[in-house]
């Protein structure tokens, strides 16, 4: 409705020029793609200077994730994105790009030459500091990108090894008190019904919770996993022979279509749409 109105004014309230005006920026096109399912796509990462966006651009198939149009038009994106610099996704799409138009306008003008619906899903952007490290990595040509920002050393190839572990181990946290009660409450709940179900007195299932929850801890901080090049070391121990002031400062892991609920595709009924 917005994008009818802006168009609408433009064309001084002539209905046909307003249509016109939607064509050419690929809203109409857009609209009636509004409703798909958009989880394919790429998760992918650029450096500019001191500043990295790891970034989830959507598509609706893996055959235009594929396609070097969608991977310039990322690209295109996330350069953008470094400079404007939004603090959401939301102030991102209507962000002003050098031509005059929005993101979005950009985004839909694409989707339209494209012939899918493309969705900016999630960014995030880190800035590396003084005697910081921020390294990256893409696996399996971008279904799944970690970033990791180190604190205390300047080596980019040390941040890259704990990004690929990241992207590796899926880490939930960076410490213990990032853990929500509700989760570490339900943790406890679902361990103290196993143990007295297996018939464990009550003077001990305090201990062996402690024990459970200190092994739950290693299993979603980053820090406290094994590192998967040297499993008898945790990433924090490995960390810390490199340096002993290297900490992880932070990390953003993004896997392709979490969270998303994918349909079952129908394939004569997305040829016979293509058609029309």
């Amino acid at each position: 409705m917005m994008d009818c109105k802006k168009a609408l004014e433009e064309a001084e309230g002539d209905e046909e020029k307003a249509a016109e005006i939607l064509r050419k920026k690929g809203v109409l096109k857009a609209a009636k793609r509004a409703d798909k399912i958009v989880a394919e796509g790429l998760t992918c990462v650029k450096t500019i200077g001191k500043d990295t966006i790891i970034a989830e651009i959507n598509s609706e198939t893996d055959f235009v994730a594929k396609n070097e149009t969608f991977k310039k038009l990322s690209e295109e994106i996330m350069e953008f994105l470094l400079v404007k610099k939004p603090s959401s996704a939301e102030d991102a799409l209507n962000a002003v790009m050098d031509s005059g138009s929005s993101l979005q306008d950009f985004i839909n003008s694409a989707a339209a030459t494209i012939g899918e619906k493309i969705s900016l899903r999630r960014f995030v952007i880190l800035e590396k500091g003084d005697n910081e490290a921020l390294g990256s990595y893409v696996h399996m040509g971008g279904k799944i990108t970690a970033i990791v920002l180190l604190s205390g050393t300047a080596d980019d190839d040390l941040a890259k090894e704990i990004a690929m572990h990241a992207a590796a181990a899926n880490p939930k946290y960076i410490e213990r008190s990032d853990v929500s009660s509700e989760i570490l409450d339900k943790e406890k709940e679902i361990y103290t019904e196993q143990l007295k179900q297996q018939g464990k007195p009550e003077n001990i299932i305090e201990n062996i919770i402690k024990g459970k929850m200190n092994k739950f801890y290693g299993e979603i901080c980053l820090p406290e996993q094994p590192f998967i090049k040297d499993e008898e070391k945790t990433v924090q121990k490995f960390l810390s022979e490199k340096g002993a002031d290297i900490k992880i400062k932070k990390f953003v892991r993004y896997e392709l279509g979490e969270g998303i609920e994918k349909k079952k595709p129908d394939y004569a009924a997305e040829v016979a749409e293509q058609m029309k």
